[in-house]
């Protein structure tokens, strides 16, 4: 199984924007345990992190070209927004699970607003940077490839 890990504006800020809501872990430190935790389901990931609305679109419709089996997606201030990446993910058709290191309905109230969740199977918040691995449980497990550990 190959999954794509999509992060969105901001998110490279990891452990200095706002830590008390992001928590302390920074982005190369997430990346790392992302790898690391996938190697040990078997599972291999392609990490891509970028500030442009566009090249998220992009990365989104090369997976489809690519036979990407996931995505799991972290839109960041897209999440609210962002029209574009909601129609990007439904004309890849591929299954994709919304991760938020905050719960973003306990925040702003336009931060409640989610567009990616209208297309995502799934959608995880709350749980800080593990979020990211449960959403890797969850490909795991419902692909039949999850090893039970």
């Amino acid at each position: 199984m190959k999954l794509l890990i999509l992060n969105g504006p901001n998110l490279n800020m990891l452990g200095i924007r706002e830590p008390e809501i992001y928590g302390k872990v920074n982005y190369k430190t997430l990346c790392k345990m992302i790898k690391d935790y996938a190697k040990k389901k078997q599972v291999k990931v392609i990490l891509y992190q970028s500030n442009h609305e566009g090249d998220i679109i992009d990365k989104i419709q090369k997976a489809y070209f690519e036979k990407i089996d996931g995505i799991v997606i972290n839109p960041g201030g897209y999440t609210h927004t962002s029209v574009a990446i909601l129609d990007a993910l439904k004309a890849t058709n591929i299954k994709t699970v919304e991760v938020h290191i905050s719960d973003i309905n306990q925040r702003e109230t336009f931060r409640n607003v989610s567009y990616v969740s209208l297309y995502a199977n799934k959608t995880i918040k709350g749980l800080g940077v593990n979020g990211y691995l449960r959403a890797i449980d969850y490909f795991a497990e419902t692909t039949g490839e999850y090893n039970g550990c």
